[in-house]
């Protein structure tokens, strides 16, 4: 995209996300890369001053909040080079046409992986302690609890099963090496050698559902995991076992989940559920076994910036004439969010 003027782009994204995005220092970056009205944050491509901006528009950049790009609003901006993404995944929001221009697209969903990771991991800690039943028996009881009681608490060589060598389960994966874990992944994608190299032993999904005491889901949501996590594989857990989901609600089946949290048999972190919130009516809203957060994982508050900082520095490259270091590419969209 090297030109003698700066490319016209536009912001198409919730408003409230931008100054968390793009703090002061880092729009200044952008402002000297890109020819931008800070102040229009398009949310409607029909509306008359979006409509008119999108007709010059050589970059849009998005996030959460972007209408969809379909062959309409793509019609409307016949100059359009690239969508830079300041969030994660970009399926929901680009159509078929898009791809069939030669769009290039770039997401910041490498700088996301990361605090969802960290998430992660916090959880994994937390469980291998048994923090949350600690807690609860602790409101109630008033007392420390005995020996016995924490005689199978602990994360030495406690086995960790990784679903999904995405790149939340890379991250995951890096953060997990200092400790003294025994780590399991299974990835279709993943050969042994690769697993290996990431530190972790490849199993089956079944080998590895039955033989984890905490498992950890980072696949993508794609018509071949729908509903991975079924009522027998469930129940493939091992009693007292701990399931952790970051990813998506949809990659297990609800109903059975609910019943295996019900009975105590198994535990587990949820900040994805189906659907998405849960109805106030749910049960695991205040079972003690359930650990159940907002989605909250994912980027937010001072995370966002490093988001704003990929794009500003995919502009900055597109401008030079170099590749994106964070492209999408509509083949990727086979097996990945």
């Amino acid at each position: 995209m090297p030109s003698a003027q700066l490319p016209r782009a536009v912001f198409a994204m919730d408003a409230v996300h931008l100054p968390l995005l793009f703090p002061p220092p880092l729009m200044t970056r952008l402002q000297q890369t890109a020819e931008i009205d800070t102040a229009l944050v398009v949310q409607d491509f029909t509306a008359p001053a979006a409509a008119s901006a999108l007709s010059r528009a050589e970059v849009l950049i998005t996030g959460w909040g972007c209408p969809r790009l379909d062959a309409e609003a793509l019609a409307a901006a016949p100059r359009l080079r690239a969508v830079l993404h300041a969030a994660g995944s970009v399926r929901s929001l680009i159509g078929e046409t898009l791809w069939d221009r030669g769009v290039t697209v770039s997401s910041a969903v490498t700088g996301n992986a990361l605090p969802v990771a960290e998430y992660t991991l916090a959880m994994i800690l937390l469980a291998g302690k048994d923090t949350f039943a600690h807690r609860e028996r602790f409101r109630d009881a008033h007392a420390y609890p005995s020996p016995a009681e924490t005689a199978a608490t602990g994360n030495l060589g406690r086995r960790i099963g990784i679903i999904g060598a995405s790149r939340v389960g890379r991250r995951l994966l890096e953060l997990l090496r200092p400790h003294d874990f025994a780590v399991s992944l299974y990835d279709p994608y993943v050969d042994t050698a690769e697993a290996a190299a990431l530190g972790a032993e490849l199993l089956s999904l079944e080998d590895l559902l039955s033989g984890s005491d905490i498992v950890s889901l980072h696949a993508p949501d794609i018509p071949e995991t729908h509903r991975m996590l079924d009522r027998e594989r469930l129940a493939l857990i091992r009693d007292g076992g701990v399931l952790i989901n970051t990813s998506r609600g949809a990659l297990i089946d609800p109903a059975a989940l609910t019943d295996e949290l019900v009975s105590g048999r198994l535990n587990a972190v949820l900040d994805v559920t189906e659907p998405e919130p849960l109805p106030a009516a749910s049960p695991l809203y205040s079972l003690p076994n359930v650990f159940l957060t907002p989605h909250i994982a994912g980027s937010l508050g001072n995370e966002l910036e490093r988001l704003g900082r990929i794009v500003v520095d995919e502009l900055e490259r597109l401008v030079a004439g170099l590749p994106p270091e964070h492209e999408v590419r509509h083949t990727d969209l086979v097996r990945v969010a």
